[in-house]
Order: C-alpha cells, then sequence, then structure tokens
C-alpha cells in the first residue's frame, strides 16, 4: 500500500466533528437549520452514541441548541438545562406500554396520563410547551431511561400515533406498531407543535441519505458481524 492509499483511507474513516461518524455515514452536508419556538433536549443511552444508524447527531444538527446528554440518570431538568424551568412547560416523548392502535385518529399527538390513557386537555397541554424531552436508545434503553429518571413524570407525557410508516423499515424491523427512529418521530411532533408541515419534509433529506448509505455499506441492514443491534427501539417513547 503506498503513503497516498493509506492516506485516502485515514481520511475516508476520520470521523466528522459534529456527528462522530466516518465519511460513509456521515450526512451533516444533507442537513438544513430549522428555527423552531420549542426546544429540544435529548437523553442518550449511553450504548447510543457511535451507533452507524443512529439518527440523534441529524437533529442536532437541524435544530440549533438541541442539548444532547449522554447517561443513565439526571437529579432534574434544571440540572440538565442549567437554568429555572417550569416543568409544566416541557413534555416527554414516551410510548410505553400505549397502543397506538387504540388511540383516536382525530389526531396524531397525545397527552396521556400516568397510565397512558388521553387527557381532554390535550389541546392546553401541547400549547403551552416550550420544550420536549426525546429518550434515545433501543426498546429497552428507552425504558431504562425513562425508570432511572423519576423527575420525567413530573412532565407531560406525551404519545405520538404516527402518520406514516417508518422509513426505516428499510433497514430493521420496528418492534411494534407507532415505533419510529428519533428523527422521525421529532419531525412529526414538531409540525404539530409549530404548526407547520414543512419540518418533517426537511428531516426527510438526510435521513434518506442515510438510509441509502446504509443500505450500500450494509447489505440487507444487518449490523456489522461480531456487534449487537442495538437499534430495536421504541419511539414516541419515543
Amino acid at each position: 500500500m503506498t503513503i497516498e492509499e493509506f492516506q485516502e483511507i485515514v481520511e475516508v474513516e476520520k470521523p466528522c466533528s459534529h456527528c462522530k461518524r466516518v465519511a460513509r455515514y456521515c450526512v451533516c452536508d444533507c442537513v438544513t437549520s430549522i428555527r423552531t419556538k420549542t426546544k429540544l433536549l435529548i437523553l442518550q443511552h449511553p450504548q447510543e452514541p457511535g451507533v452507524d444508524i443512529g439518527t440523534a447527531p441529524i437533529l442536532s444538527a437541524a435544530f440549533p441548541g438541541t442539548v444532547v446528554k449522554t447517561g443513565l440518570s439526571w437529579p432534574n431538568l434544571k440540572k440538565i438545562l442549567g437554568a429555572d424551568v417550569d416543568q409544566k412547560r416541557w413534555g416527554v416523548l414516551y410510548l410505553g406500554s400505549v397502543r397506538v392502535e387504540d388511540l383516536p385518529d382525530t389526531r396524531s399527538l397525545f397527552a396521556v396520563d400516568k397510565k397512558g390513557v388521553p387527557l381532554e386537555q390535550s389541546d392546553a397541554t401541547l400549547k403551552q410547551l416550550e420544550g420536549i424531552v426525546i429518550l434515545d436508545g433501543t426498546w429497552s434503553q428507552a425504558k431504562t431511561l425513562w425508570w432511572r429518571n423519576a423527575w420525567l413524570l413530573k412532565l407531560p407525557r406525551l404519545v405520538l400515533k404516527p402518520k406514516l410508516r417508518s422509513r426505516y423499515d428499510a433497514i430493521r424491523k420496528e418492534p411494534r406498531t407507532g415505533c419510529l427512529s428519533s428523527v422521525e418521530t421529532v419531525g412529526e411532533v414538531m409540525n404539530v407543535l409549530e404548526r407547520r408541515d414543512d419540518i418533517q419534509t426537511l428531516l426527510e433529506k438526510p435521513l434518506e441519505e442515510l438510509i441509502g448509505r446504509l443500505k450500500k455499506n450494509r447489505p440487507g441492514g444487518a449490523p456489522p458481524r461480531g456487534k449487537k443491534d442495538w437499534r430495536r427501539r421504541s419511539r414516541g417513547r419515543r
């Protein structure tokens, strides 16, 4: 191998300074900056960073000011954001045991009680939100984040009934109806909260690009040999 060939390989495998992914999975050039009033906080399971099919990097690039915290537990929302906040104005997306098939078709985003039953005052709850919390990880990882952070129970709980099927089915099968990737979930939720119909569309370009690269580099969508696929996740919880 020549020095030039070695340098070319090193450059291709060099992680992006933003998304931390190698060139073949970096889609930062396809991301459009989206300005919204609604803030975004991503609580990421420790096993999530660096996963090639993760979509949190797309969200942090698309929404300026997005806060990403990696870990298992935090004392409260104030500690994470570093400022006093009204917990009633931050919703957390968590599907849990809710069956989206049982939710009415009158809307796509619901505020629910502790048992997952839609609240009659969903509109009022959604209208006052200034930020949303996303639990980024697999099905079991999202559940771990939910139960290890009791303060999440003090936030309005949100459940999404997706309008579209997950595009990530082309890469890996979602575990149940209503599960989406983080970027798909946020796209639909932001469309509702911001009363816009273009946010989800703007997020589709980098998502489709990532899916295309995954298909090319990982035939059949299978994870690299010897590595466990951590991506059977719950969204709308996600």
